[in-house]
């Protein structure tokens, strides 16, 4: 019984098989011979839709190849992505392999170096007061050239800044403008300005009109369409941010710990459908109404209660409830979410407060990210892991919070807090690339005084400037050079210039003395010097001019300079005491003469005062110990302008000097102690020659005053209390147990 089933069960499963490989076979053939149907009725331009299709047809596993300038123009059936839809239809994309190597001229920068052409504004054409600013800001640079046979880059005078069509500034008929102009080129050694491009609904980043081989200094650039070591990343800035200057940063005390009310606060709109929309949407979810202060409003556009969500209601009434100025202030962090657009004015904002941005902001390609390390200063999130924000800010420990915070006031006071400053860090990162053999490495960028001050024209070594020594474990210089600065004959053997002259020579510190000679009497004998120890060398003054006095002469050997009128009154001891201040400050002006500076309400400008007051703000260079670099900065960073103005005047150069060096180091010069004669040695000098002797020069300086800090866009000067004296000065013991005796010494 048991094998007859088996004998069953065999014989049924076989006759399945038979009737599966029947029919399957049929169905093969038919197939086969449904696609020679098909292959020959297309030959014949022929196509059969009968109902005889029993498979469906998929597409081949590999589509031919269309380059994507042709896209537009095929079968509109072939599928391509929307990432090449837009690179097929926007003019940004065009040169998107653009490098510096493949689509920038390098023989332009080699003849005069790096010069910067602006073209002349058309007549008709209105431009921004955003874009008047910028193009300011490069015809009163360093860079600037008026003729175009000289330049190794060029800017357009037509606003480019704001490519939204919506937009009142949006400049019609760019296209034809630009391919109009003789020397556009393709766009090749251009660099284009943009704020805002796109527009509703979709924003892209077309600018509206061909750039060719030009390069993109814009906002809110992704990094999809950043073209590295090409294009630049500004920061979205308004309309009303300061062309010069610019207000400081609002952290004045290293708080510890570095905590402030809130932990994490924004406060801005909410965006109900669009591109945008869906990050802050989602920021209710963090919000908790204590610490963690996240507010959103959709009260805005003409039709926002046509499109409100049952959220909006409440959203609108908690975010009357604070104010953005406060919260911002009193914030550890501020979150920085994309907006329309993927850069938020919230991020200079946030700068600005000390309050570490976080970014919420997939793919945007941050300001300057080519030379600042944004690890240094903010938090970079992920859109997607929004929740996670929280307890991820929680666990930053208070030491890196607060050298976070320090970290954002530097770079807003080096490189964001003015318009000037922004175009200034455009234009020296391009020049970085086309002299790459002398550009700043990420230290320079990165750590004060930063890269606008810091020229790597001067010395491609860090140990060269003031500013490394810490960095470096270097010991400051051992030596200096005294510059006396001559203007009156040499008529007597007991003149003020010549004992100067010996007590420098005297000091252990000092390795050679250099007499720069701006006087109209032909340089004097070399048996009418006296015989020193170290090196003496006169040097006649390149054009008889003030500003001559702080040019990088070869001749100095040392770090350090030790400038001198010749009518300053020192002895040894104060000279080696005030170098020795100067060794732990030398990135400082540190000597004798001090003025300050006040704010004079009823003129409502700038004041200049000589008087002995409780501070101080300059240290006149009579009679100053400070770094030769200022020498290079002084003649390489200053405009011609202010130059000829000090030259003009034959006055104010010391001033112009502290204004320098208080702006690239934030802080005050160093006044040292002195001798009690000092204030009548050198206010008391009646020569024919004494600046002190005119009648006019203090008038002059109270001008100079208010011009410099006009250029600068604020007053640098900062006000100090403190004088550094020898250590036992003045104290109760044996005149034999201190070392700089002779300072107390009538």
């Amino acid at each position: 019984m048991q094998a007859k089933k088996r004998y069953f069960i065999l014989l049924s499963a076989g006759s399945c098989l038979a009737l599966l490989f029947y029919f399957g076979g049929l169905q093969f053939r038919a197939s086969r011979s449904h696609s020679r149907r098909e292959e020959h009725s297309g030959r014949n331009g022929l196509h059969h839709t009968g109902p005889d299709h029993f498979w469906p047809r998929f597409p081949d596993a590999l589509r031919p190849f269309f380059p994507w300038d042709q896209l537009e123009n095929e079968d509109s059936s072939v599928h391509i992505s929307p990432r090449q839809k837009r690179d097929a239809n926007s003019s940004i994309y065009k040169g998107k392999k653009c490098r510096m190597e493949s689509c920038f001229d390098f023989t332009l920068c080699k003849k005069n170096g790096f010069k910067v052409y602006v073209y002349p504004q058309q007549k008709g054409e209105k431009i921004a007061e955003s874009y008047q600013n910028i193009l300011a800001a490069i015809e009163g640079s360093r860079f600037y050239t008026s003729d175009p046979s000289q330049a190794c880059l060029f800017v357009l005078s037509l606003d480019t800044l704001d490519r939204d069509q919506l937009s009142p500034q949006y400049v019609h008929n760019l296209r034809s403008k630009v391919q109009s102009l003789h020397l556009w080129n393709n766009g090749r050694n251009h660099l284009i300005f943009n704020l805002y491009s796109g527009t509703w609904p979709d924003y892209t980043e077309d600018v509206g009109f061909d750039i060719g081989q030009a390069m993109l200094a814009k906002a809110s650039i992704s990094t999809e369409n950043f073209r590295p070591n090409f294009d630049v990343s500004i920061p979205l800035f308004s309309k009303d941010h300061p062309r010069t200057g610019g207000e400081r940063g609002f952290l004045r005390f290293n708080t510890i710990p570095p905590l402030r009310k809130y932990m994490l606060v924004f406060k801005g709109k909410r965006y109900l459908t669009g591109i945008g929309s869906d990050t802050r949407n989602a920021l209710y979810h963090v919000h908790n109404g204590e610490d963690v202060v996240l507010l959103t409003t959709c009260k805005h556009g003409k039709d926002w209660q046509k499109h409100k969500d049952s959220r909006c209601d409440r959203d609108n009434m908690e975010y009357e409830k604070y104010d953005y100025r406060e919260m911002l202030h009193n914030a550890t962090f501020c979150l920085v979410p994309r907006g329309r657009r993927l850069g938020s004015f919230r991020f200079l904002e946030a700068l600005q407060a000390a309050c570490v941005p976080v970014m919420l902001s997939n793919g945007w390609e941050l300001p300057f990210s080519e030379v600042i390390n944004w690890n240094q200063a903010a938090v970079i999130g992920d859109e997607r892991l929004l929740l996670q924000i929280p307890s991820t800010i929680r666990s930053i420990h208070q030491d890196k919070i607060l050298a976070l915070r320090q970290q954002t006031q530097f770079l807003w006071e080096a490189y964001f807090s003015s318009v000037e400053k922004i175009v200034l860090t455009t234009l020296e990162i391009i020049q970085d690339r086309i002299f790459k053999h002398i550009s700043r490495n990420s230290l320079i960028w990165n750590k004060h005084p930063g890269g606008l001050f810091v020229l790597p024209q001067y010395s491609s070594y860090l140990g060269d400037f003031p500013y490394y020594y810490a960095n470096l474990g270097l010991k400051p210089p051992s030596k200096f050079t005294a510059v006396i600065h001559a203007v009156t004959p040499l008529v007597s053997q007991s003149q003020p210039v010549l004992k100067l002259l010996v007590a420098a020579a005297k000091s252990q510190y000092c390795a050679q003395i250099i007499v720069l000679w701006n006087c109209d009497k032909p340089l004097p004998a070399k048996h009418r010097w006296p015989a020193t120890a170290v090196p003496v060398i006169v040097i006649e003054g390149e054009s008889k001019v003030m500003s001559s006095r702080f040019l990088p002469y070869d001749n100095i050997i040392t770090d350090a300079v030790l400038s001198l009128d010749e009518d300053t009154v020192l002895s040894t001891t104060e000279v080696d005491f005030a170098f020795t201040v100067w060794q732990s400050f030398p990135e400082r002006i540190v000597g004798y003469p001090a003025r300050s500076h006040f704010w004079d309400n009823s003129k409502e400008r700038w004041g200049y005062t000589s008087k002995w007051t409780n501070d101080y703000s300059m240290v006149l260079t009579g009679a100053a110990i400070y770094h030769k670099y200022y020498h290079y900065l002084y003649s390489h960073y200053l405009p011609a302008s202010l130059k000829n103005m000090v030259d003009q005047l034959a006055n104010c150069e010391d001033i112009l000097m502290n204004f320098l060096v208080s702006a690239v180091t934030k802080l005050p010069p160093i006044k040292v102690t002195q001798k009690k004669q000092y204030k009548e040695t050198m206010m008391g000098q009646t020569s024919r020659a004494s600046r002190w002797a005119d009648p006019d020069h203090f008038a002059q300086r109270q001008s100079c005053m208010n011009t410099f800090a006009s250029w600068f866009g604020y007053m640098p000067l900062i006000h100090s209390q403190m004088r550094l004296d020898p250590v036992l000065f003045k104290d109760q013991v044996s005149i034999l147990r201190k070392k700089y005796r002779d300072i107390e010494r009538l």
